[in-house]
């Protein structure tokens, strides 16, 4: 056995709130531990057993690459929460977030199901219009990033739950549920890509809604791409997609994002499709991401930047925010960080939020980076202001009484 980490992060039913002091008992794989939250409602980092990494790098039909941990979280005023299938990989760090309902009785209880390339799961109907050639007539004037994405818990005609869901988060839920985050960073990178332009292009063309449903997606693999509600994260593919959200791939001559559909490449290796194992044996090649996208798609396929997200009241400034810095867009980061910490009181107000970016604004986004598992640089490169965006428009909804 190997080594992996696990942070356990636990909010208030509306994801924002941290809930410091929750009791956690972890089993699993020979473990009973005992845990409490800090004041930003996390553990610390806990090292857990995980099958030797080996088994994360080739196809596998006998040993399950990953260990499953059980997780039960109790707090006084809470409902207890039990949760089961979160997934630990050697060397990797993942990440569980836990939302407690109010209450003084009753439990709520979940079981995650196993890994896209590890469980049985459809295969994608391939009969739907080839909507890189043939556009439906709805369809936004440019490629914009939504602040969020609604996702139909099962097949489109089913009466399923529909989520309201963070487009980075929808984007790192996918990817750690359809690749492993062991695989080579390019690797990562091209999958990313593959699974940002085949939701932007269901987007793009309002392809749900111009059926009449009132979703933009599914979470079915026989229509789309898996997505599990409360799934675990894996660190380094959140990191990809904080660096790439806004990236996506087209054709030359085609306005609309790519609709890039992939297959794990043994099971199911549709021609003119990502091969999923595929694109990790070219990654261990030497491929960078476009190489490998350019490989499986089209030699003439680009990388887009979409012009900004929806939702959010500022985009990023074209250029790295650090001690020095000053200006209007420092004022508005050290505002933002402000109203975030009266959610997260681990990270410090900045006193007089004047714009000129000293020691207290770095002090405050260092903790920030730290708390929201950013490289803690002290320095506001794109992730970080994405990611204090983010933040900041969930904690002002839920402050109004209007998130989700």
């Amino acid at each position: 056995m190997s080594t992996g980490y696990l942070v356990i992060e636990v909010y208030e039913e509306d994801g924002v709130t941290p809930i410091p002091g929750a009791f956690l008992q972890i089993f699993g794989e020979n473990t009973n531990l005992n845990i409490t939250t800090n004041a930003s409602g996390q553990t610390e980092k806990l090292s857990l057993d995980a099958p030797d990494i080996e088994y994360s790098l080739e196809p596998q039909e006998n040993v399950r690459p990953y260990s499953v941990y059980s997780i039960k979280v109790q707090k006084e005023g809470y409902e207890t929460s039990i949760i089961e299938g979160v997934e630990v990989m050697a060397s990797e760090t993942s990440i569980q977030k836990i939302n407690l309902l109010k209450g003084t009785t009753g439990i709520t209880y979940e079981e995650l199901p196993p890994h896209v390339l590890w469980g049985d799961y459809p295969p994608m109907i391939d009969d739907q219009i080839n909507i890189t050639e043939s556009v439906n007539e709805r369809v936004y004037p440019r490629v914009l990033i939504p602040e969020y994405i609604i996702v139909h818990n099962g097949t489109p005609s089913s009466s399923a739950t529909n989520y309201v869901v963070s487009f980075p988060d929808y984007i790192k839920n996918v990817a750690s549920s359809e690749i492993y985050s062991t695989w080579p960073k390019e690797t990562i990178k091209a999958n990313v890509l593959a699974i940002i332009s085949f939701a932007l292009n269901r987007i793009y063309t309002e392809w749900y809604p111009s059926r009449g449903y009132n979703f933009t997606i599914t979470s079915s693999t026989a229509y789309d791409q898996k997505y599990t509600h409360g799934r675990t994260i894996f660190q380094s593919i959140s990191d990809v997609v904080d660096e790439i959200f806004n990236n996506y791939i087209k054709l030359p001559n085609v306005s609309q994002p790519f609709f890039a559909q992939y297959n794990d490449g043994i099971k199911t290796n549709n021609p003119g499709w990502l091969s999923q194992w595929g694109s990790k044996s070219l990654g261990d090649s030497g491929y960078d991401a476009l190489q490998i996208i350019r490989y499986y798609y089209n030699p003439n396929m680009m990388i887009m930047e979409a012009d900004n997200s929806i939702g959010l009241p500022y985009s990023f400034p074209g250029y790295n925010l650090s001690m020095g810095s000053c200006g209007e867009e420092v004022q508005i980061l050290q505002n933002q960080l402000n109203k975030i910490s009266g959610n997260y009181p681990a990270i410090p107000k900045i006193l007089q939020p004047n714009g000129v970016f000293g020691e207290d604004t770095q002090t405050s986004v260092k903790k920030f980076q730290e708390v929201f598992g950013l490289p803690i640089t002290g320095t506001v490169n794109y992730a970080t202001w994405y990611k204090i965006s983010y933040i900041f428009v969930a904690v002002s909804k839920m402050i109004q009484g209007i998130y989700g």
